[in-house]
C-alpha cells in the first residue's frame, strides 16, 4: 500500500510508541541554579541570601514575598518554608578576579565560558559554577567549597573566625538527598526553638505570678501579748519582761496569772535597770527611809542671794 506520490510509510511513522523523556541540559540547569534567584528568576545581585535548604535568593525578592503572600504566585512553593527574614542568611561571597561579566561580549561575537563564575572559594580558589560542591555557615554566612572544609579541618570559620558545628554547615544547591537531610535538620531546629521559647517565660508573666503568689500566701500572724511562748522571741528576754509587766500592774497577785506560764518572777531591785528607774517603785530602798532621813529639796535660782 502506498501513499500519494508512491511513497511507502515506515512502521515508526504509523505506530506511536512511548514518549521520550525530555532531558534537561545540565549546563542550563547549573546556570539557572547558580546565577538566578530561585524565587523571582532574576539574575542574582547583592545582597544574596540563602535559605536553610541551600537555595539562593535575592534579598529584596524574599522581602517582597514575605510582605505579599498571595496564592497567585506560581513560584511561592519554592519559598513556602521561609516564614520570616530570620529563616534566611545573608551570604559573604568572594568575587572572582577573572570574571568580566557581560563586558567582553557586548556584540555577541564571543563565546560565553560557562565554567567561569562570579564568585570563588576564598580558601582553595575553586569557582562557584556548580561543578564543585559549595556550602555556607549558618552562623556567619561565609561561603566555602566543600573541599576546603574537608582538607582544612577546623572548628572556626576560615574568614571571620566564628565557631561553628556540623549542624551549621549547609550545602548550596545540593542533591535530592542533601535537601531531604537539610529539611529534617530544619524541622528539628525549629521544634527545639519552639520548645525553648515555651519553657522561658517573659519577665512580665513571672512578676505577675510572683505578685499573685504573695497575695495568696497568708501574712505573719499577730503575736498576742499574753502568749510569749508562741511567739518567736528570745527566751533570754522572758525573765526581764515579766517583772516589768508585774510592776506596771501594781504588783497585784490577781493579774500575775496573765503572764506567760513558766516565766520567773524577779523583783525590780534584782533587775538590770538604772537606779533612777528603780526609785520609782515602792520596793526600792529609798522608799523605805523615814522622813527624817530623807533630804529636803531646795530650789536655788539666780535671783536668790
Amino acid at each position: 500500500m502506498g501513499c500519494d506520490g508512491g511513497t511507502i510509510p515506515k512502521r515508526h511513522e504509523l505506530v506511536k510508541g512511548p514518549k521520550k523523556v525530555e532531558k534537561v541540559d545540565k549546563d542550563a540547569e547549573l546556570v539557572a541554579q547558580w546565577n538566578y534567584c530561585t524565587l523571582s528568576q532574576e539574575i542574582l545581585r547583592r545582597p544574596i541570601v540563602a535559605c536553610e535548604l541551600g537555595r539562593l535568593y535575592n534579598k529584596d525578592a524574599v522581602i517582597e514575598f514575605l510582605l505579599d503572600k498571595s496564592a497567585e504566585k506560581a513560584l511561592g512553593k519554592a519559598a513556602s518554608h521561609i516564614k520570616s527574614i530570620k529563616n534566611v542568611t545573608e551570604l559573604k561571597l568572594s568575587d572572582n578576579p577573572a570574571w568580566e561579566g557581560d563586558k567582553g561580549n557586548t556584540k555577541g561575537d564571543k563565546h560565553d565560558d560557562l565554567q567561569r563564575a562570579r564568585f570563588i572559594c576564598p580558601v582553595v580558589g575553586l569557582e562557584m559554577n556548580g561543578r564543585h560542591r559549595f556550602c555556607f555557615l549558618r552562623g556567619c554566612g561565609c561561603v566555602f567549597s566543600e573541599r576546603a572544609l574537608k582538607e582544612i579541618k577546623t572548628e572556626v570559620c576560615h574568614t571571620c573566625g566564628t565557631a561553628f558545628q556540623d549542624d551549621d554547615v549547609i550545602v548550596l544547591n545540593g542533591t535530592k538527598e542533601d535537601v531531604e537531610e537539610l529539611q529534617t535538620r530544619m524541622e528539628e531546629r525549629r521544634l527545639r526553638a519552639r520548645l525553648e521559647k515555651k519553657t522561658k517565660k517573659p519577665k512580665g508573666v513571672e512578676c505577675a505570678s510572683k505578685a499573685g503568689a504573695t497575695e495568696e500566701c497568708p501574712g505573719p500572724s499577730k503575736v498576742k501579748p499574753g502568749r510569749a511562748e508562741e511567739s518567736g522571741s528570745d527566751p533570754k528576754e522572758k525573765p526581764a519582761s515579766a517583772p516589768k509587766s508585774a510592776a506596771t500592774n501594781g504588783g497585784a497577785p490577781g493579774k500575775a496569772g496573765k503572764a506567760a506560764p513558766g516565766a520567773v518572777k524577779r523583783s525590780i531591785a534584782d533587775s538590770e535597770e538604772s537606779e533612777a528607774y528603780k526609785s520609782l517603785f515602792t520596793t526600792h530602798s529609798s522608799a523605805k527611809r523615814s522622813k527624817e532621813e530623807s533630804a529636803h529639796w531646795v530650789t536655788h535660782t539666780s535671783y536668790c542671794f
